[in-house]
Protein backbone atom coordinates (compact mmCIF):
# COMPACT_ATOMS: atom_id res chain seq x y z
CA UNK A 1 0.00 0.00 0.00
CA UNK A 2 1.09 3.61 -0.97
CA UNK A 3 1.48 5.97 2.03
CA UNK A 4 1.70 9.44 2.06
CA UNK A 5 3.22 11.42 5.84
CA UNK A 6 2.68 14.95 6.74
CA UNK A 7 2.98 16.37 9.99
CA UNK A 8 2.71 20.01 11.55
CA UNK A 9 4.85 20.83 14.52
CA UNK A 10 5.55 17.05 14.93
CA UNK A 11 9.12 15.65 13.60
CA UNK A 12 8.61 12.74 11.52
CA UNK A 13 12.01 10.56 12.00
CA UNK A 14 13.17 7.73 9.97
CA UNK A 15 12.52 5.32 12.65
CA UNK A 16 9.04 6.74 13.08
CA UNK A 17 8.31 6.47 8.85
CA UNK A 18 9.51 2.73 8.98
CA UNK A 19 6.93 2.05 11.48
CA UNK A 20 4.16 4.12 9.97
CA UNK A 21 4.85 1.86 6.59
CA UNK A 22 5.42 -0.94 8.28
CA UNK A 23 1.84 -0.69 10.30
CA UNK A 24 -0.05 1.27 8.35
CA UNK A 25 0.90 0.42 5.22
CA UNK A 26 0.45 -3.60 6.40
CA UNK A 27 -3.50 -3.19 6.59
CA UNK A 28 -3.84 -4.25 3.10
CA UNK A 29 -2.86 -7.87 4.02
CA UNK A 30 -6.29 -7.76 6.33
CA UNK A 31 -8.57 -6.63 2.90
CA UNK A 32 -7.68 -6.37 -0.44
CA UNK A 33 -8.00 -3.39 -2.44
CA UNK A 34 -6.70 -0.98 0.22
CA UNK A 35 -4.37 0.79 -2.32
CA UNK A 36 -3.57 4.10 -0.37
CA UNK A 37 -3.26 5.92 3.39
CA UNK A 38 -2.58 9.12 3.93
CA UNK A 39 -1.19 9.72 8.15
CA UNK A 40 -1.22 13.30 9.31
CA UNK A 41 0.43 14.23 12.67
CA UNK A 42 -0.41 17.09 14.78
CA UNK A 43 0.75 18.76 18.00
CA UNK A 44 -2.10 20.09 20.16
CA UNK A 45 -1.09 23.50 21.65
CA UNK A 46 -3.54 23.56 24.55
CA UNK A 47 -1.56 22.97 27.96
CA UNK A 48 -4.52 21.12 29.11
CA UNK A 49 -4.25 18.48 26.72
CA UNK A 50 -2.37 15.55 28.33
CA UNK A 51 -1.60 13.27 25.08
CA UNK A 52 -0.58 16.18 22.39
CA UNK A 53 0.01 14.15 19.66
CA UNK A 54 -2.91 13.88 17.07
CA UNK A 55 -2.91 11.49 14.37
CA UNK A 56 -5.52 11.39 12.06
CA UNK A 57 -4.78 7.93 8.85
CA UNK A 58 -7.32 7.83 5.87
CA UNK A 59 -7.23 4.59 4.42
CA UNK A 60 -8.45 3.69 0.86
CA UNK A 61 -8.98 2.05 -2.26
CA UNK A 62 -11.38 0.44 -4.74
CA UNK A 63 -14.55 2.59 -3.08
CA UNK A 64 -12.91 1.53 0.40
CA UNK A 65 -12.74 4.81 3.19
CA UNK A 66 -11.57 4.59 6.69
CA UNK A 67 -10.58 6.76 8.30
CA UNK A 68 -10.07 7.20 12.34
CA UNK A 69 -8.59 9.89 14.66
CA UNK A 70 -6.45 9.26 17.21
CA UNK A 71 -4.55 11.40 20.66
CA UNK A 72 -1.72 10.00 22.18
CA UNK A 73 1.48 10.85 24.23
CA UNK A 74 3.91 10.70 21.64
CA UNK A 75 3.84 9.81 18.21
CA UNK A 76 5.09 5.82 17.97
CA UNK A 77 1.68 5.40 20.12
CA UNK A 78 -0.45 7.10 17.82
CA UNK A 79 0.34 5.25 15.17
CA UNK A 80 -0.06 1.68 17.31
CA UNK A 81 -3.62 2.85 18.79
CA UNK A 82 -4.70 4.08 15.01
CA UNK A 83 -3.65 0.81 13.28
CA UNK A 84 -5.74 -0.69 16.22
CA UNK A 85 -8.40 1.16 15.34
CA UNK A 86 -8.25 0.63 11.56
CA UNK A 87 -7.98 -3.33 12.05
CA UNK A 88 -11.03 -2.77 13.83
CA UNK A 89 -12.79 -1.36 11.35
CA UNK A 90 -11.55 -3.52 8.68
CA UNK A 91 -12.92 -6.56 10.72
CA UNK A 92 -16.34 -4.73 10.44
CA UNK A 93 -16.17 -4.11 6.80
CA UNK A 94 -15.35 -7.48 6.19
CA UNK A 95 -18.17 -8.82 8.08
CA UNK A 96 -20.95 -6.53 6.93
CA UNK A 97 -19.42 -7.54 3.54
CA UNK A 98 -19.67 -11.53 4.41
CA UNK A 99 -22.89 -10.75 5.29
CA UNK A 100 -24.04 -8.72 1.67
CA UNK A 101 -22.80 -11.65 -0.28
CA UNK A 102 -24.25 -14.37 1.58
CA UNK A 103 -21.63 -16.11 3.24
CA UNK A 104 -19.40 -16.81 0.73
CA UNK A 105 -17.23 -19.81 1.38
CA UNK A 106 -14.04 -17.86 0.43
CA UNK A 107 -12.72 -15.27 3.07
CA UNK A 108 -12.87 -11.54 1.74
CA UNK A 109 -8.64 -11.18 1.70
CA UNK A 110 -9.08 -13.49 -0.92
CA UNK A 111 -12.01 -12.17 -3.16
CA UNK A 112 -11.47 -9.30 -5.69
CA UNK A 113 -12.61 -6.35 -4.01
CA UNK A 114 -13.60 -4.55 -7.24
CA UNK A 115 -15.72 -7.17 -7.89
CA UNK A 116 -17.94 -6.61 -4.60
CA UNK A 117 -17.93 -3.57 -4.86
CA UNK A 118 -19.88 -3.50 -8.18
CA UNK A 119 -21.97 -6.09 -6.51
CA UNK A 120 -22.54 -4.34 -3.29
CA UNK A 121 -21.69 -0.62 -4.22
CA UNK A 122 -19.69 1.70 -2.31
CA UNK A 123 -18.68 0.44 1.51
CA UNK A 124 -17.59 3.31 4.08
CA UNK A 125 -16.37 2.99 7.57
CA UNK A 126 -16.01 5.58 10.23
CA UNK A 127 -14.80 5.27 13.95
CA UNK A 128 -16.58 8.83 14.63
CA UNK A 129 -19.52 6.11 16.33
CA UNK A 130 -17.64 3.48 17.35
CA UNK A 131 -17.25 2.80 21.09
CA UNK A 132 -14.26 0.84 22.71
CA UNK A 133 -16.39 -1.44 24.26
CA UNK A 134 -18.29 -2.33 21.23
CA UNK A 135 -18.03 -5.94 20.35
CA UNK A 136 -15.48 -5.88 17.01
CA UNK A 137 -18.10 -7.91 14.49
CA UNK A 138 -20.96 -5.67 15.95
CA UNK A 139 -23.04 -3.80 13.51
CA UNK A 140 -24.76 -0.92 15.50
CA UNK A 141 -28.39 -0.65 15.63
CA UNK A 142 -30.27 2.46 14.33
CA UNK A 143 -32.10 3.03 17.63
CA UNK A 144 -33.20 6.95 16.84
CA UNK A 145 -34.59 8.86 13.75
CA UNK A 146 -36.11 12.22 12.97
CA UNK A 147 -37.99 13.67 10.54
CA UNK A 148 -37.69 17.62 9.81
CA UNK A 149 -38.51 19.68 6.95
CA UNK A 150 -35.50 20.70 4.86
CA UNK A 151 -35.84 24.62 4.38
CA UNK A 152 -33.38 25.79 1.26
CA UNK A 153 -30.84 28.55 3.52
CA UNK A 154 -27.37 29.07 2.37
CA UNK A 155 -24.61 27.73 4.37
CA UNK A 156 -24.05 30.64 6.80
CA UNK A 157 -27.58 30.51 8.03
CA UNK A 158 -26.98 26.97 8.22
CA UNK A 159 -23.86 27.12 10.38
CA UNK A 160 -26.29 29.82 12.92
CA UNK A 161 -28.80 26.96 13.23
CA UNK A 162 -25.99 24.75 14.34
CA UNK A 163 -24.54 26.96 16.91
CA UNK A 164 -28.01 27.38 18.16
CA UNK A 165 -28.87 24.27 17.95
CA UNK A 166 -25.73 23.03 19.68
CA UNK A 167 -25.19 20.06 17.48
CA UNK A 168 -21.51 18.99 15.31
CA UNK A 169 -23.56 18.98 12.01
CA UNK A 170 -26.94 20.52 10.02
CA UNK A 171 -28.21 19.04 7.12
CA UNK A 172 -29.85 21.45 4.77
CA UNK A 173 -30.78 22.37 1.31
CA UNK A 174 -28.07 24.58 -0.21
CA UNK A 175 -30.36 28.04 -1.29
CA UNK A 176 -26.78 28.46 -3.78
CA UNK A 177 -27.14 24.77 -5.54
CA UNK A 178 -30.85 23.63 -4.74
CA UNK A 179 -29.63 20.31 -3.28
CA UNK A 180 -28.71 18.71 -0.20
CA UNK A 181 -25.60 19.58 2.27
CA UNK A 182 -24.51 19.24 5.10
CA UNK A 183 -22.41 21.62 7.37
CA UNK A 184 -19.90 20.23 10.31
CA UNK A 185 -17.98 21.00 12.84
CA UNK A 186 -14.15 20.18 12.40
CA UNK A 187 -11.90 19.31 15.28
CA UNK A 188 -9.51 22.20 14.26
CA UNK A 189 -12.47 24.50 15.08
CA UNK A 190 -13.35 25.78 11.86
CA UNK A 191 -16.66 24.58 9.99
CA UNK A 192 -16.87 21.94 7.25
CA UNK A 193 -19.12 22.12 3.83
CA UNK A 194 -20.27 18.85 1.85
CA UNK A 195 -22.72 19.65 -1.07
CA UNK A 196 -24.41 17.08 -2.93
CA UNK A 197 -22.76 16.22 -6.10
CA UNK A 198 -25.01 17.09 -9.59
Amino acid sequence: MDVSISARHVNITPRLEEVIHEKIGGLDKFLQGLDHAEVHFDEARNPRITDKEFCEVVVEGHGHHLRCKVHAPDPFSAVDAATLKLERQIRKLRTRLQKRHHGAGETLRHLDAAALLDDLGSAAVDDASEGDAEADDVVPAIVKSKRFFLAPMNAEDAVLKMDLLGHGFFFFINAETNRSAVVYKRDDGDVGLIDEAG
